[in-house]
């Protein structure tokens, strides 16, 4: 691994997933969760068969859409707050997505970070219903660069903030993958989600 992808491993697995456990809101509606069938069967790795694309040169990406849960929302950079911490999408609008902007850009070879609201007090945001995808559903991400980069779920899974696993999440990666992360894991009306729900994804195309 480059020392600068040491330094974005480091700085965004050291949250563990915690602002986007204590950014969940105060809803007493659990989003829906994954399917244990979509889990990996044998660790993070592309299913088998489908194709793996040439990474992209890097580009900043300029929207997300994910056909089969209706999401299609402008996409915006996320550094790292004065604490350390990553900061957020603004808490007020409900269709934005933040990618982390010192880490891999969507379509490039390696891990890129993308992130999203699951609700707030007002109700459901731009990823809830992240939990009920299924393996083979295509994400899609423009580029600032013209291309559309094509990705293919792999898996998707549910971690305790206690348990959230950094290296599988933030990991390295031979190819070019996506990682989308939101709130799940339960709700606690006194400490908010319980954990993250991770979808993992792999490039299979550009257009």
């Amino acid at each position: 691994m480059s020392q600068k992808g040491k330094g974005w491993l480091l700085a965004v697995a050291a949250l563990a997933g915690v602002w986007l456990i204590h950014h969940g809101a105060g809803t007493q509606l659990v989003p829906p969760q994954p399917a244990s069938a979509q889990a990996f069967a044998k660790g993070p790795v592309p299913q088998p068969g489908s194709p793996l694309a040439a990474p992209l040169k890097p580009s900043p990406p300029v929207r997300i859409r994910i056909p089969s849960i209706r999401v299609d929302a402008p996409m915006m950079r996320l550094g790292l707050d004065p604490d350390g911490s990553l900061g957020v999408p603004p808490a007020g609008d409900h269709n934005i997505v933040g990618w982390y902007g010192d880490g891999t850009p969507p379509g490039s070879e390696g891990s890129a970070l993308v992130a999203g609201h699951v609700d707030d007090a007002r109700g459901p945001s731009v990823f809830y219903a992240l939990g009920t995808l299924r393996k083979g559903n295509e994400v899609e991400v423009v580029r600032q660069d013209g291309h559309t980069a094509v990705f293919s779920l792999d898996a998707i899974e549910v971690y305790e903030n206690d348990d959230f696993p950094d290296e599988r999440v933030y990991g390295a990666s031979p190819y070019a993958s996506l990682r989308l992360i939101t709130c799940g894991g339960g709700f606690s009306k006194s400490t908010g989600y319980r954990g993250n729900v991770v979808a993992y994804a792999h490039l299979t195309g550009v257009r």
